[in-house]
């Protein structure tokens, strides 16, 4: 169908005045119009149709003149003409997905049409623009629903920070819990060593060293920690029935009080009676967080000074009996709370309600006996992912919560608190998986949460993968091993700040400080009496001492040749002694028997005594020795009879 240009402005006929007047075809088609049934316009005879189209183009070449000329307008302001047709065909050639066959050809652009077009004309040109729209909505929605597919399945493993690695020592075991700071600044990590790390990627290098070390919770292993929606405090469960408050820097501000575990009634105790499974904070209430142990209740803390809890929650298995739960979460406006328990359940609790009954309870969602390790909300917060034990992960949806979306078997999980995360744009859900006999390395998993497919798989250590968090604000991912490591993997393009603060920052080692001695200062006329003595060292001083026979008090030595009335070192012994010096006029070698040169003179020593008989020669009696008397015979006498006499 042709068209044609539409003018605007005002439009000058030079018609020829009837004899009647000027004004008399006006009067006349007024009059016509005027005597119509309810107003408007009759149809006009073919001769005044025929005569108006034939002064139109007369004004038409007359414009067209007067712009050859370059006149325009005499003063008045030209009329501006829009040509319809080049106006669709720009739009056509600047749209995308358009087909060149439904451009307007040059020769229907050059065809102009002025006036009225026929209601048959205008029918087609409205069923030509229909067919063109329905047209061209077909096929931008099929471009783009071929767009979303290949994006779907090539910009989500683009979307993954892991074209670079930098890996941060935390120690030789386990790590089992990790947190990021909600700017971006610092990461915390907590082991089964007891020892929690404090990382600030502002402050480090290229050596990834923490600056803080230190045991928050003695003798207990660190099983989750989490940072305040502020990033000011730091919540720490660890293996013990108190939760702690840490400020920034790790000194305590909290320490949650302990219960009366001798009362049944866990709602009447003022805090936890068993060990701590996890935790986490309000999402946007600096001062309330959620704690959960194997008690079989979870409880509301508000506030630093108080001492006892807000609301003490009940978990229960079928029947009403008790159970525990493994994990806990608040979901991102913090209308739910939901709890993994152990029995394989989950069951969410309203918080605008009172929580005696639970709003959405799923029995049997994950194998009964096997742990739910981690439950996490979705950052829209209409999905649930649940990790368990029994070596699967799930996808919920809130709207319909009785069935799971989908399930990923075969994630072998050995820590009882072994995560999985979403990414900041909810399409992909990560987890990691323990180190199985037959494999050499870890895998971390990268799946979709619209088509369920595995988007990549990332090997990390040879050992086990416990937590990964996916940091919305650097665009990293934290991965914490079983070997004590923490991997950062991240985007040279993509990842902002973080790990990529430190790896351009050069390691530098301490230079050595250079200690000058004070020099001692020689006076040019000192005497030697006030010359000062030499500074020595006291180990000096004392070997000094040591050669000094006096000072050391040496005792004397041993004489080898035995001259000087001294005895030699053979002859030590008091009976050489004697024989030497006293008793010998003759000098007795040292290989003689002393005995033998005593034994020599024992007959003159009995003839004349000289040592022992003068001394006692005027005071000694004589001695009497008693002599036995001769005897017939040698029997004994027999014994006297007792008598009455003797008694």
């Amino acid at each position: 169908m042709q068209r044609g240009k539409i003018s605007f402005g005002k439009i000058q006929l030079n018609i020829k005045q009837s004899p009647d007047g000027p004004n008399a075809d006006e009067n006349e088609v007024v009059k016509k119009s005027g005597s119509s049934e309810g107003g408007g316009f009759k149809k006009m005879d073919k001769h005044q149709m025929i005569r108006q189209i034939e002064d139109v183009a007369e004004d038409l070449e007359s414009q067209h003149l007067k712009e050859v000329m370059g006149i325009s307008g005499f003063g008045r302001k030209a009329a501006q003409v829009f040509d319809i047709n080049e106006q669709i065909a720009k739009a056509k050639i600047t749209r995308p997905g358009v087909d060149k066959k439904r451009e307007v050809p040059e020769q229907e652009e050059e065809q102009d049409v002025i006036g009225p077009l026929p209601p048959a004309a205008v029918e087609d040109t409205e069923r030509a623009s229909k067919d063109e729209a329905t047209n061209k909505e077909e096929d931008s929605d099929d471009d783009s629903s071929c767009d979303e597919d290949s994006d779907d399945e090539q910009s989500l493993s683009k979307r993954i920070p892991y074209t670079h690695e930098v890996q941060m020592q935390h120690g030789s075991r386990a790590v089992l819990a990790l947190a990021g700071d909600p700017s971006g600044a610092r990461l915390v990590s907590g082991s089964i060593d007891y020892d929690m790390c404090f990382w600030d990627f502002v402050g480090m290098d290229s050596s990834m060293r923490s600056f803080r070390q230190l045991q928050p919770c003695e003798n207990h292993p660190i099983r989750a920690l989490q940072y305040s929606v502020t990033g000011e405090m730091i919540l720490v469960i660890s293996g013990n029935a108190q939760a702690k408050v840490l400020d920034r820097d790790g000194f305590e501000k909290l320490e949650c009080c302990k219960g009366d575990q001798y009362i049944s009634d866990m709602s009447r105790t003022k805090g936890h009676v068993a060990q701590l499974t996890s935790g986490c904070w309000h999402p946007f209430n600096r001062e309330q967080f959620l704690t959960a142990a194997l008690d079989g209740t979870l409880r509301i803390w508000q506030g630093l000074k108080a001492k006892e809890q807000v609301q003490v929650i009940k978990t229960r298995a079928m029947g009403g009996l008790r159970t525990n739960a493994s994990s806990c979460n608040f979901n991102r406006d913090a209308t739910l709370i939901a709890a993994g328990c152990v029995d394989g359940s989950i069951q969410t609790w309203d918080t605008r309600k009172m929580f005696v009954n639970t709003t959405h309870c799923v029995r049997g969602a994950h194998q009964k006996g096997s742990e739910i390790t981690s439950i996490v909300f979705s950052y829209m917060g209409q999905q649930l992912a649940t990790r368990s034990n029994d070596e699967t992960m799930k996808l919920w949806d809130l709207r319909q919560f009785k069935q799971p979306l989908h399930t990923w078997s075969n994630l072998y999980s050995r820590y009882d608190t072994t995560d999985c995360c979403f990414s900041p744009d909810d399409r992909v859900l990560v987890t990691g998986e323990s180190l199985p006999k037959d494999q050499a390395e870890a895998n971390l998993y990268f799946y979709s949460t619209k088509t369920f497919q595995e988007v990549q798989r990332i090997p990390v250590s040879n050992s086990h993968v416990v937590k990964t968090l996916w940091h919305p604000k650097l665009n990293q991912l934290f991965v914490s091993c079983g070997n004590g490591t923490i991997k950062c993997l991240y985007d040279e393009k993509r990842s902002i700040r973080g790990a990529t603060l430190c790896v351009v920052k050069t390691h530098r080692k301490r230079q050595q400080m250079e200690m000058v001695g004070v020099s001692q200062i020689i006076t040019p006329h000192a005497l030697p009496l006030f010359r000062q003595e030499k500074s020595r060292s006291s180990r000096k001083k004392m070997e000094k001492a040591r050669m000094d026979p006096v000072k050391s008090k040496r005792p004397d030595l041993p004489i080898t040749s035995g001259q000087g009335g001294r005895v030699a070192s053979s002859g030590g012994t008091l009976s050489s002694y004697v024989i030497r010096n006293l008793g010998l006029s003759k000098r007795v070698d040292d290989d003689q028997d002393p005995r033998e040169a005593i034994l020599k003179y024992a007959k003159d020593a009995a003839e004349n005594p000289y040592w022992i008989a003068p001394a006692y020669k005027e005071t000694q009696p004589k001695a009497i020795f008693s002599e036995k008397l001769p005897t017939d015979t040698d029997e004994p006498s027999t014994k006297k009879p007792k008598t009455e006499a003797d008694n």
